[in-house]
C-alpha cells in the first residue's frame, strides 16, 4: 500500500485520487488558520514556489481537531489562506486526522510513521499539550498537532515525517534531497 491507493475530498465536494500525483514528491500537511504555527503557510508557499517546477506538490488538509483552530467553511479557510499568505498549492476539504472519524489517508500516514518528538524552543510547550491530549503520545504515530508534515517520495512511499516544531529549513532540505 502507498499514498496512491487513497482518494481525498476536494474543497468543492468532489473526489481526487492521489494516483493523479504519481511520480511527484508530495508534502502532505494538516493545517489550521488560527494556530501559532499558521505562519508556516508563508514558508510552505516559498518552498512550493521554488520546487513546484521540479515535480513537487504540497497537499493541504485543514483540520479543526486541535483547539478548534480551523473554524469556518472550506471556502472561508481557502479565502483566508490565499489572501493572507498567497497560497497557490492545492487545499482540500477540512478533515479529521485523529479518532474514529480520521480520514483514511491520515490514518495510514499515522500508522506508518513514528513520532520523533518535538524539538526547538516550542518543544517543551508542545510536549505538555500533547500529553494532555494523549498520555501515551510518545509511543504512537498519531498526529499531535496542526502542521504535521509527511513527505512522500516519487513512488508514493513515506520518506519523512516532520512535527510542527521542526525548522522549515530542515523540511526544505529534505524535500530537495528527495527531488
Amino acid at each position: 500500500m502507498n499514498v496512491y491507493d487513497f482518494s481525498v475530498k476536494t474543497r468543492d465536494g468532489g473526489q481526487v485520487s492521489l494516483a493523479d500525483y504519481r511520480g511527484k514528491v508530495l508534502l502532505i500537511v494538516n493545517t489550521a488558520t488560527g494556530c501559532g504555527f499558521t505562519p508556516q503557510y508563508e514558508d510552505l508557499q516559498q518552498i512550493y514556489d521554488e520546487c513546484a517546477g521540479s515535480g513537487f506538490e504540497i497537499l493541504d488538509f485543514p483540520c479543526n481537531q486541535f483547539a478548534e483552530q480551523a473554524p469556518g467553511t472550506d471556502e472561508e479557510i481557502h479565502t483566508f489562506c490565499k489572501g493572507r499568505f498567497g497560497i497557490t498549492f492545492p487545499q482540500f476539504a477540512k478533515i479529521d486526522v485523529l479518532g474514529e472519524g480520521a480520514d483514511p489517508l491520515f490514518r495510514w500516514l499515522s500508522e506508518n510513521t513514528k513520532f520523533e518528538g518535538f524539538g526547538g524552543p516550542m518543544g517543551i510547550v508542545m510536549n505538555g499539550v500533547a500529553k494532555k491530549m494523549d498520555r501515551d503520545y510518545k509511543n504512537n504515530g498519531n498526529v499531535k498537532w496542526n502542521f504535521t508534515k509527511f513527505l512522500i517520495d516519487r513512488d508514493g512511499n513515506i520518506a519523512a515525517r516532520f512535527e510542527p516544531t521542526v525548522n522549515m529549513k530542515k523540511v526544505k532540505e529534505k524535500i530537495k534531497e528527495i527531488l
